[in-house]
């Protein structure tokens, strides 16, 4: 396997735990990009640009991260806040006052970042066009009774979570997440990531597939246990219900899905503008000073869901807007907080060590947390730091 890019000294686990990747796990093309103290320590990347092509995977090249989106989201109504124009103790309709229907007086906006506002379906599923009108999806989920009581349980807001916080932003600052995002973050700081992929940058973006590889361990299984198979089998099930919010679910290569901005499930990114967004949230970077204070890094890393998650079936643990590190979805170390993608990508950030972490893939496997060339790659940068 032909690997690009540079590995700082101590960190050649991660570049032979990249070719492994390659070697046994199936991979087709990806990115792997790391920080440490604000400065990337690895950058490698190999195989080809589109799952179903020859074109060699270049630098710039960029691929949607699915579920990572949701930790770059978050850190949008998360800066809102520490900015002081967002309380996350607010009730979500003193913002929006249509959401307050059916029973939603008491939606605060930390339930929507911990997947706490029983509002994880749609009774009536959008179609992929209507998915990618952004006034559309807020409509729906404003019309929506909550699935259980508010604040008392959790369950993961796959879908409908974008919706309610580009409404938020929208209500905030007159703009939707990915519009504010790229005039406030990815855009001074030259991240090579979008909320909204512009014309400028779509010949960047890789076409993404289907891999197969060997059954993982961990996290959500490609065999999982007889109750999650079951959960994703029963069409009436919360499970079922969250993941066809969208039904069908729209075409991840199409232009028109890459361009819309769905808070949830479409960024764009390449694995060094993944980890250097996660590098700047925690710390300095060259040439741009740290997004989050540290109070406001707490906040997104403290526990505020955790134990049997309705949706996913499995124990999940939440802060606000990030999974944290637990089995469902190991990271770097217990302080680590961060977002997989279903099928691959993983973005972290681990404030002890100050490692900040991206992986980015166009061949999408059956995992929907823990994947197994993602971990691979941590375990190696575990190695690489002597844990």
């Amino acid at each position: 396997m032909d690997v690009n890019g540079t590995v700082a000294e101590g960190f050649e686990p991660v570049r032979e735990a990249f070719v492994r990747n390659f070697e046994t796990l199936g991979e087709r093309g990806a990115s792997v990009a790391v920080y440490r103290e604000g400065q990337q320590v690895v950058d490698l990347w190999a195989g080809t640009k589109d799952i179903d092509g020859t074109n060699p995977w270049e630098h710039g090249t960029a691929q949607v991260v699915r579920s990572a989106t949701k930790g770059i989201a978050a850190a949008v109504l998360l800066l809102l806040h520490q900015r002081g124009q967002l309380d996350l103790d607010a009730p979500v309709g003193h913002y929006w006052p249509e959401f307050k229907a059916r029973g939603k007086e008491r939606v605060l906006v930390r339930h929507v970042l911990n997947h706490r506002a029983g509002l994880p379906v749609l009774d009536h599923p959008l179609t992929p066009e209507q998915a990618l009108d952004p006034l559309r999806g807020p409509v729906a989920v404003a019309a929506q009774a909550p699935a259980w009581e508010p604040g008392t349980d959790h369950g993961y807001h796959a879908l409908t979570y974008g919706w309610m916080l580009d409404e938020l932003v929208r209500r905030v600052t007159g703009q939707g997440a990915g519009e504010w995002l790229a005039a406030q973050v990815t855009g001074p700081l030259g991240l090579d990531l979008w909320l909204g992929l512009p014309d400028s940058e779509a010949h960047r973006a890789g076409r993404a597939g289907r891999v197969e590889g060997p059954e993982p361990t961990g996290g959500l299984r490609a065999r999982p246990k007889r109750s999650v198979t079951e959960a994703y089998e029963d069409p009436a099930s919360l499970t079922r219900r969250a993941f066809a919010a969208i039904t069908p679910f729209p075409e991840q290569n199409d232009p028109a899905y890459r361009a819309a901005a769905l808070p949830a499930t479409n960024a764009i990114a390449t694995a060094d503008g993944l980890a250097r967004f996660y590098a700047t949230l925690i710390g300095d970077t060259a040439g741009a000073s740290r997004l989050f204070t540290p109070e406001t890094v707490e906040l997104a890393r403290a526990e505020q869901s955790a134990g049997p998650d309705r949706v996913l079936v499995v124990g999940t643990r939440f802060g606000l807007g990030y999974m944290l590190h637990g089995s469902a979805s190991p990271f770097l170390a217990p302080g680590s907080f961060g977002h997989p993608g279903r099928g691959g990508a993983l973005g972290f950030a681990d404030p002890e060590s100050e490692i900040a972490f991206g992986y980015v893939t166009n061949g999408f496997r059956k995992t929907v947390t823990a994947d197994p060339r993602a971990q691979g790659l941590v375990r190696a940068v575990r190695q690489s730091l002597g844990r």
